[in-house]
């Protein structure tokens, strides 16, 4: 099938890992998946929710949003309707739950970081590219307390990152763009961790089922990009 920039069906976007972008925050990152550009930015508290206060532990939570003009058509900010939508709530959890998974929160210390998503242009796959450059956006903070002696340990365990693959035309299609997302019939987001485990995947049809065959090529085609994306996280951290 034919693809812009002559893409092979199992190839990521361009991917652009930009960190310490935001002046303020203990550690930001600015990310490109071709055409949807998010910034995260992680501030550090010294105090958590009360569900685990005196408990030893920290915990890591995120905010995900659209600006207005991230689109084609503008949309109204949610702090004007006075709530937020169900998608917006659903991928906030995603990213936290995320986070959490791959951090000793014990090592952590009673401490909350605070992960803030902001799309600031969107071109499908928003919520993976959110989860991919909130990474880097902790570990940075992470780095910080580290730094600061806040912390001995880094309490990461492993580097993770997320990414779709859709069934377009009777193919699946790694990294989606808007166009080709919305002519999918099966769409699925995918969180590993560098060893290969499954953090959460989220897989849907929209007209028909999805075969044995391609769920399993939608799969190995996420295993191959976030393989992809880890190495690109991986050589930020080293150049550092």
């Amino acid at each position: 099938m034919y693809r812009k920039n002559k893409r092979q069906i199992d190839q990521l976007r361009s991917v652009f890992l930009g960190p310490n972008f935001v002046k303020h925050a203990e550690g930001s990152c600015f990310v490109k998946f071709g055409d949807t550009h998010v910034i995260c930015a992680a501030t550090i508290e010294e105090k958590v929710p009360p569900f685990i206060r005196n408990t030893g532990a920290g915990w890591i939570t995120a905010e995900y949003g659209m600006l207005p003009r991230s689109t084609k058509d503008r949309m109204d900010r949610e702090a004007v309707k006075g709530k937020q939508q169900g998608r917006t709530q659903e991928i906030q959890r995603l990213i936290g739950r995320s986070l959490r998974s791959i951090v000793d929160l014990k090592m952590l210390g009673e401490r909350q970081i605070k992960i803030d998503c902001d799309v600031i242009q969107a071109d499908g796959g928003t919520r993976t590219a959110a989860i991919t450059g909130s990474f880097v956006a902790l570990k940075l903070a992470i780095q910080h307390l580290l730094l600061k002696k806040k912390i001995t340990q880094d309490p990461i365990k492993q580097f993770m990152a997320a990414i779709s693959v859709g069934v377009v035309d009777d193919e699946c299609v790694l990294d989606m763009d808007f166009e080709e997302d919305s002519k999918a019939f099966a769409d699925g987001n995918f969180v590993f961790t560098e060893s290969g485990d499954i953090i959460e995947m989220q897989i849907s049809s929209e007209k028909t089922p999805i075969t044995k065959i391609q769920s399993e090529k939608m799969f190995e085609f996420a295993q191959k990009g976030i393989a992809e994306l880890i190495e690109i996280q991986k050589d930020l951290f080293k150049k550092k």
